[in-house]
This record gives structure tokens, sequence and C-alpha cells, in this order.
């Protein structure tokens, strides 16, 4: 394993057409072999059916190298997205706080 964990900054919508820029963005991120692998979804205002396809897809290459994925801070239509396609029970949400999350500072990105 290497790094325990890291941490992908999403600050657009996930969807068909950025898909391919964060497709790279999360293989980079599998690639170092971190244990825990956290996609921050604070600053995404959406995701479709591909976005869930590829994150799907990174939680299987991170539960297959022994770690796991997180999707943190979803906003409400981002969740409920998650929760139609009925993978809010197979991939790991961690929501916060709307008094923690304004006390959040922005990390820059890669």
């Amino acid at each position: 394993m290497g790094p325990k964990e890291v941490v992908v900054l999403v600050v657009e919508h996930l969807d068909v057409r950025t898909m391919r820029r964060w497709g790279a963005v999360l293989a980079d991120a599998l690639e170092v072999r971190p244990e825990r692998l956290v996609v921050d979804l604070a600053g995404c205002p959406r995701v479709d059916a591909a976005a869930i396809a590829a994150l799907l897809s990174a939680h299987r290459a991170m539960v297959r190298a022994g770690g796991n994925l997180l999707l943190r801070s979803p906003g409400p239509a981002v969740l409920r997205m998650l929760m139609l396609a009925r993978v809010d029970n197979v991939l790991q949400v961690e929501t916060v706080p709307a008094e923690a999350a304004d006390t959040m500072l922005p990390l820059a990105g890669r």
C-alpha cells in the first residue's frame, strides 16, 4: 500500500463531458495505491450515470487493492442521484453537517 489517504477534490460537474479528465485523475489517484481514496464532492453540483459508473469502477479497484473509497460531502442533488441509482448503499458516503462545511477551507488542486 502507498499513502494512508489521497483526496480528490471535485470542483465542477461530474458528467459525460468531464469524465475523460476526471477519469484520468481517479486513475492517477488509484495508481499510488492509497489505503483510502476520498472523493470530495462538496464543490460538485451534479453527477450523471457516467460519473456514477466511474465512481463504482474506482470503488471496485480500491476493494481489490485492499482499500476503500469514500465519497465526502455530496450536496443534495448529488446525494439524490446516488440514491436514485441505488449506489448509496454500495459506496461509502460521508455527509458533513452544514456548520462544519462553513468552516472548511478549500484545498489547492493538483
